[in-house]
């Protein structure tokens, strides 16, 4: 079972939100919020709020347990430029651009089997009638096999390397050799 959560128009450029994201991706929801809360970077509050009504969506909607939620996925999208001007000397400007982010999370199970016992408990002892149970059952027995057929396809999760390390080679590969950032030398 997936849950998805979405953030819309964040007023952060999406380089700087990727810094956090990459750095909770594939980790478990508890250990993912502990490092937001002590991160120092303006981006780790709203995208802990938002891992928050993602946890919220899973419990109510789905009654999931949040203990068995990992972070499957999450993606920093850019969203509109706003773009202003700054005035500089003899008479010119030169352009802003204040740019914006869509966050959104997917969480997902460790392990699928929790929610499946449990609709099989629903089926046979709270529900009156044999129907309902045999119907339940079928049900559990299809998402098990989908789940099967998913897990085959799947990889393992690892989390990922330093975020910091791999967003610096993307970028100086992309400039073909040319720094971003230049500083003088002494």
């Amino acid at each position: 079972m997936e849950v998805i959560a979405k953030l819309n128009n964040l007023r952060i450029a999406p380089r700087k939100v990727r810094l956090v994201a990459n750095l909770i991706k594939g980790m478990d929801t508890q250990n993912a919020r502990g490092q937001l809360k002590f991160l120092v970077k303006k981006s780790s509050v709203p995208v802990g709020k938002l891992l928050d009504s993602a946890i919220a969506n899973a419990k109510n909607n789905f009654s999931l347990d949040e203990n068995n939620l990992y972070i499957s996925k999450i993606t920093v999208d850019e969203g509109q430029t706003l773009k202003r001007w700054l005035p500089r000397a003899f008479g010119k400007a030169s352009p802003l651009m204040k740019r914006t982010s869509h966050v959104t999370i997917v969480l997902s199970e460790k392990n699928p089997t929790a929610i499946k016992k449990k609709l099989v408990k629903k089926g046979t002892k709270e529900e009156a009638g044999s129907k309902s149970a045999l119907s339940m059952e079928e049900t559990v027995e299809n998402l098990a096999k989908e789940d099967e057929e998913k897990n085959v396809k799947t990889k393992e999760i690892k989390r990922p390397r330093g975020a910091s390390t791999t967003s610096k080679k993307r970028i100086f590969n992309r400039q073909s050799g040319k720094k971003m950032f230049q500083r003088k030398s002494i």
